[in-house]
């Protein structure tokens, strides 16, 4: 229903009736809309019940898509617009840098229906996001031969130098392959389906071909940007499951993806925020051993015991993970709702009040206002938890999260002695979830070459998202350079924030 405010019927029957059906209309529109939106607040509201009854993620994700495409639907079969004259856009407005294309809609005569001659008095402008669909094209690279009469000899420019050897994909075409996989999570057998209907065949084996040979050129950056990130002296540490195809006896394995991330945005550090994956076929201490061989500092961590051995010679300090403490108390509070619990969870709570009014600021200032408002807190909830833990039954999960806190609270407290540690892993935990979304759609890893190849490209996209850098535009870049002899000695330069840096000086 359209109502025009300069052009109102001047009949107050008709008047009336109109009224009387928008308000019909209204009535019946807004019903639906808040049926629709109270099962929205019951599906979100599973989000945060107990654990046996939560939806997975991708279920209430896919769940509330639908739900808000019904209350699209409901808007768009009843509208009601009404056209006030210079109404304000609330709407955010289109980014610049998107290409515009401009249709002019003009009235058909300069002439007015009284006969008048019409002048302008000014346009209004519109815009709408549409959208160009994705497409295919051959590039036709033509060298000219020219001989010489002389000495009979030929003269060609050389073939460009191919990311495939002997293959058609270009980098920018690699690079759309691997964001799809690594970071859409479209697994390779979809993709070879969607060429397909844009009228192009090329079968699954082909891609995952093209997927072996780009990461072939990225493995060098994958270990420059690990040197760069363990040179750090605070870093986040953690690992995830990755499902691995074992041929040998006919169903997968269970490999690990181990997380190293550096984030110093909390404390205003030099270094940009960055990422690495590495693949390793089980969980044995041995691995983080391995890989934080030359590392020195403090190590954020969960509560893996595998990661107390990197202390042994000194060099390394843990930093244990108020998080996970948390969740212990949280898990009886939702089980058993004791009080005990709740207020624990409360006095947790107050810690992190203090963490977000100091957050981004210098070490010193975090340091200061630790030691001001959140040392005492500590002291006390330790106080409290060593006088409780007595009264309480010795195998109660209660007691269980208590002793948990207690055995870790030289970690725990390690933020109250250096203002740039952080309370939680968080920042590697943020950094897991769109492996475990991959792992959803990919189903599994197909050897332990595929779980190398997921490590080497998540690096690299996942710094990308941290550093604001597009992932597409970045691996199409930077595939095209190596391949056209890109220095190894000037690799700095295709890291993630230096890419960045770059492009903005470019424009």
């Amino acid at each position: 229903m359209r109502l025009d405010l300069e052009n109102l019927p001047s009949d107050p029957a008709l008047l009336h009736r109109l009224v009387r059906d928008m308000a019909a209309v209204v009535t019946q529109r807004e019903g639906e809309i808040e049926r629709l939106q109270t099962i929205i607040k019951t599906l979100q509201r599973g989000q945060f019940g107990r654990r046996s009854e939560r939806l997975d993620p991708d279920q209430l994700a896919l769940a509330l898509e639908d739900l808000d495409a019904d209350i699209g639907r409901v808007e768009a079969r009843s509208p009601i617009t009404i056209k006030a004259p210079s109404a304000p856009a609330r709407r955010k407005p289109l980014p610049e840098h998107l290409p515009r294309e401009d249709r002019l809609l003009d009235v058909e005569a300069a002439v007015c229906a009284c006969g008048g001659a019409l002048h302008s008095i000014g346009e209004s402008v519109s815009e709408q996001l549409d959208w160009v669909p994705a497409s295919l094209r051959v590039l036709r690279v033509t060298r000219p031969k020219y001989a010489c009469r002389a000495c009979n000899s030929v003269v060609q420019a050389n073939a460009p130098e191919r990311p495939i050897a002997g293959g058609l994909a270009t980098p920018a075409l690699l690079a759309h392959v691997l964001v799809s996989k690594y970071c859409d999570h479209t697994p390779l057998h979809r993709q070879a389906q969607i060429f397909a209907r844009h009228g192009v065949e090329l079968s699954r084996s082909t891609l995952a071909g093209w997927v072996g040979g780009a990461c072939w050129w990225l493995e060098a950056l994958h270990a420059r940007l690990a040197k760069a990130i363990l040179a750090s002296d605070h870093l986040f540490a953690d690992d995830t499951p990755v499902p691995v195809l074992d041929p040998g006896r006919g169903r997968t394995k269970t490999g690990r993806l181990w997380v190293y991330a550096r984030d110093q945005r909390g404390w205003s550090g030099p270094e940009p925020p960055a990422a690495l994956y590495v693949f390793a076929p089980d969980r044995k201490a041995e691995r983080p051993m391995a890989h934080l061989e030359r590392f020195k500092g403090v190590l954020h961590v969960d509560g893996y015991a595998g990661f107390e051995r990197l202390t042994a010679g000194g060099d390394v300090v843990l930093a244990a993970c108020w998080a996970h403490t948390r969740r212990k108390f949280y898990d009886v509070a939702q089980a058993e709702d004791t009080p005990l619990a709740h207020e624990a969870l409360a006095r947790i709570a107050a810690l992190y009040a203090v963490e977000s009014k100091v957050r981004g600021q210098s070490p010193a200032h975090r340091l200061a206002a630790r030691r001001d408002v959140s040392k005492p807190l500590v002291e006390a909830l330790k106080a409290w938890m060593e006088a409780q833990l007595p009264l309480l039954p010795g195998r109660g999960k209660l007691a269980e999260a208590m002793r948990y806190a207690l055995s870790r609270w030289t970690g725990l407290t390690r933020f109250l002695r250096d203002g740039r540690v952080e309370l939680d892993t968080n920042p590697v935990e943020r950094a897991i979830r769109p492996v475990a979304l991959g792992r959803k759609n990919h189903l599994f890893a197909g050897s332990d070459g595929g779980g190398e190849r997921w490590a080497v490209v998540a690096s690299l996209i996942q710094t990308c998202k941290l550093n604001g850098v597009e992932p597409y535009a970045y691996l199409a870049d930077v595939l095209a350079r190596i391949c056209d002899g890109h220095p190894a000695n000037r690799l700095d330069e295709l890291m993630p924030w230096a890419w960045k840096s770059a492009q903005h000086v470019n424009t």
